[in-house]
């Protein structure tokens, strides 16, 4: 079972005016008012965060149900957008893994793998005993997934309070806290490259392919910080 009292923790962890909930919450705002002025009723709304969760995943699932797309397209689409949680999923769970704790909440907390739930634990893991951490990450997961939900029907119903610009402006908070957060904790060169060179390389490949941009950028960006790393 889940130790409550980690779990509780896990779920405070969440409070706080430097919480990178509260840029998770402004977020997701935008994407329930987005999904009402695309016609989803309130219960596909709050669906759609509560199964695909990540901001990014939730948009293309719903400009793909917009343009017609097939349930196997939408499908390969959105886990192809969060195959970007992987490297977040390596760096993590390593640090949450004790052979006392049962598979079983591995398994189900990995859908709590976001931006937002990564800082928190990335920043207050060593305060936890190795045995504890995943009840505190399941905590965490929780209080960050109602976050979200919340956020979406707060969104809803509010969508006609906010204009274009407003929902494109709450919808690059969570973004821009984690490039924030990123600069912040540069501690070595092939982070400080990777972060400065990525955000010029996105803009440049922008000309040659607007669609792949994001993924030439990141991957030239973070491959060059790589072998300068390594050869230093």
């Amino acid at each position: 079972m889940v130790n409550l009292k980690y779990f509780l923790l896990g779920l405070k962890s969440v409070k706080g005016i430097d919480s990178p909930a509260l840029a998770l919450g402004a977020s997701f705002i935008a994407i329930g008012a987005l999904l009402k002025n695309l016609n989803f009723s309130l219960e596909q709304s709050i669906l759609s965060t509560l199964f695909t969760y990540a901001l990014p995943g939730s948009l293309v699932m719903a400009e793909s149900l917009l343009v017609g797309a097939s349930i196997l397209n939408i499908f390969l689409a959105v886990w192809l957008v969060n195959a970007r949680l992987y490297p977040m999923t390596v760096s993590l769970f390593p640090l949450l893994i004790d052979k006392s704790q049962p598979k079983w909440k591995y398994y189900i907390s990995c859908h709590f793998i976001a931006v937002s739930s990564w800082l928190i634990m990335k920043n207050k893991y060593q305060t936890i005993e190795r045995k504890n951490r995943i009840d505190f990450w399941i905590g965490i997961g929780t209080a960050t997934w109602l976050i979200a939900i919340f956020s979406t029907i707060i969104g809803y119903f509010s969508s006609d309070l906010l204009t274009p610009n407003m929902m494109v402006g709450l919808m690059i908070v969570n973004p821009i806290y984690f490039l924030c957060m990123m600069i912040g904790a540069i501690k070595t060169k092939g982070i400080a490259i990777s972060v400065i060179l990525g955000s010029f390389l996105g803009p440049i490949f922008y000309y040659f392919s607007p669609e792949w941009c994001i993924l030439f950028g990141g991957v030239t960006a973070g491959t060059i910080a790589f072998l300068l790393g390594e050869n230093k």
